[in-house]
């Protein structure tokens, strides 16, 4: 049996988790070194995969499977195409920083007894939700997904309930109150979606038979196997309700903005750079693939939904005073690009969409880990408490400034390739969609380039007089994550080779072939 590679790349981290969980209460930097070093092991293995995968080779390589649950035709069953392997890796890539950026956010303020690990806990939660979120890019049965899509809510819960911001301009009492709020609201929003889903899993299980992609892909092919117009429609919309949450997708998506304010900045940064990929990556894994035909119906309407979700988010940003809840919903914008590259049904809309995941989590990272250091010197989340940062802490104020430039998509850095690759392929299905969708470009420069101005330019206020410059913890965080932004922006090669070749596939499931130019004939 040749070496389970991705069963390892997810375990690694579990594993971490109860490792660090179990050191000892007064070693904390002991528990934040084992998590970062686990956190790193996972990273070379994720490395080891992406040597190890084939561009032309088959759909789902590096495949494991298994009898778990022979009852119920459950299967543990494992692979990735070039999509699933992207996102495997930016996952394994941004633990790390999350980490290094929130070594200090975790410790405890008072020691109010020897038995009490928020530390270890803080951490440990962190490599749980990596290797959940590792694993459901993983899997290819649908009721392993499905476990793994609900699960990763609890240690989720915890993280935003449990660690919040202590940048809160009220009452401790009301501060634990809004994350109390925020982390139930969380919860519940996605726990509902998943109880769907999980009416559509048992749906299709009896429609099918089985719940492994490759079984149902096998038997639609040799033509045994099909579905009514009427389920498959009803199937489609149970799973993709639940994918929006997630996502998350206008109108479900107030959750997000209150648990992005709520949470610690690198927590954040795993809520919308991380978890929430696992919603947009489902949208193109099971509903694209399972219900090709249902996807086809819908798409009118939720390529409308996706609009409103970039304009709205967008005029949103604009108006916010709270730099975290700015960033929140300027991510309701930008997966509302994503879901638009998604159903437009084109290569180049589903590749943007791709590469737009990839390069909106590292450009968000960017972004909010430099705000959560901003925060954490002068205390506060309010725009309007801050002046004049760029003369005190210049390195701040330019990381920060790039980190802005790559959310509003400027050109030669990496997010401005994959919103343009959506553009071009949104408005080659619906010109219309492409012209509206152009409106958060401009939005996005409004909100970005304000917040700049209101915070780094301007008198320097007396709060923020004597802030430090960025150290070189802080420094080792950013500036990997603008190499990155800079070399993508201008080479994205090595990601469009992985990923073109996934939604080659995905295009043949849905049977759509890209819309050819109209040229008129020459007279």
């Amino acid at each position: 049996m040749s070496f389970p590679l991705l069963t390892a790349t997810a375990a690694l981290p579990a594993i971490g988790a109860i490792a660090t969980a179990a050191v000892p209460a007064a070693r904390r930097t002991v528990a934040k070194w084992l998590a970062l070093l686990f956190s790193l092991a996972t990273l070379v293995l994720a490395g080891i995969a992406l040597a190890r995968f084939e561009p032309g080779g088959a759909r789902y390589q590096l495949t494991e499977s298994h009898a778990w649950i022979e009852d119920f035709g459950v299967r543990y069953e494992l692979g990735v195409d070039g999509i699933g392997l992207a996102l495997m890796a930016l996952t394994a890539l941004l633990i790390p920083f999350v980490m290094l950026a929130g070594w200090h956010d975790a410790d405890p303020l008072e020691t109010t007894s020897s038995r009490w690990r928020p530390t270890q806990g803080f951490f440990a939660l962190i490599l749980m939700v990596e290797a959940m979120v590792i694993l459901s890019f993983e899997a290819t049965d649908v009721f392993l997904f499905y476990i793994l899509f609900e699960a990763m809510l609890i240690p989720m819960y915890f993280l935003i309930g449990g660690f919040g911001d202590r940048a809160h301009t009220g009452s401790d009492e009301n501060a634990a109150a809004q994350r109390s709020y925020a982390a139930v609201k969380f919860l519940l929003y996605n726990l509902v979606g998943g109880l769907i889903m999980l009416a559509a899993v048992i749906g299709l299980y009896v429609v099918a038979g089985t719940f492994s992609l490759s079984e149902i892909a096998e038997a639609r092919a040799s033509g045994s196997f099909s579905m009514a117009t009427s389920t498959e429609r009803w199937l489609f919309l149970g799973f993709f309700f639940a994918f929006a949450v997630k996502a998350p997708l206008w109108p479900l998506h107030t959750w997000l903005p209150n648990a992005m304010g709520e949470a610690t900045s690198p927590v954040a940064v795993l809520i919308t750079a991380v978890v929430d990929k696992v919603g947009t990556f489902a949208m193109l894994r099971f509903c694209l693939q399972l219900f090709p035909e249902a996807s086809k119906w819908a798409t009118p309407v939720i390529v409308v939904l996706a609009l409103i979700s970039i304009v709205y988010g967008a005029l949103l940003a604009v108006g916010q005073r709270d730099i975290k809840r700015l960033i929140a919903y300027a991510s309701i914008s930008h997966f509302g690009f994503i879901i638009l590259g998604i159903f437009a049904m084109t290569s180049q809309g589903q590749s943007g969409a791709t590469l737009y995941m990839v390069n909106h989590g590292i450009s968000t990272a960017a972004l909010m880990l430099v705000a959560g250091f901003l925060i954490t010197r002068r205390g506060s989340r309010l725009i309007a408490d801050y002046g004049g940062v760029q003369k005190v802490a210049p390195i701040l104020a330019g990381t920060f400034l790039i980190g802005g430039l790559a959310t509003l998509s400027l050109p030669g850095l990496a997010p401005f390739v994959s919103e343009f690759l959506v553009l071009v392929g949104a408005f080659s299905a619906y010109p219309a969609a492409g012209i509206i969708a152009t409106t958060g470009i401009v939005l996005a420069a409004l909100y970005v380039l304000v917040l700049y101005q209101r915070t780094m330019t301007g008198p320097v206020k007396a709060e923020v007089q004597g802030m430090a410059d960025l150290k070189v913890r802080e420094l080792v965080v950013v500036l990997p994550l603008i190499a990155l932004l800079l070399f993508l922006g201008v080479y994205p090669k090595p990601l469009t080779e992985i990923v073109n070749p996934a939604v080659q596939h995905t295009m043949s499931d849905v049977q759509k072939k890209d819309p050819q130019p109209e040229v008129e004939a020459a007279k």
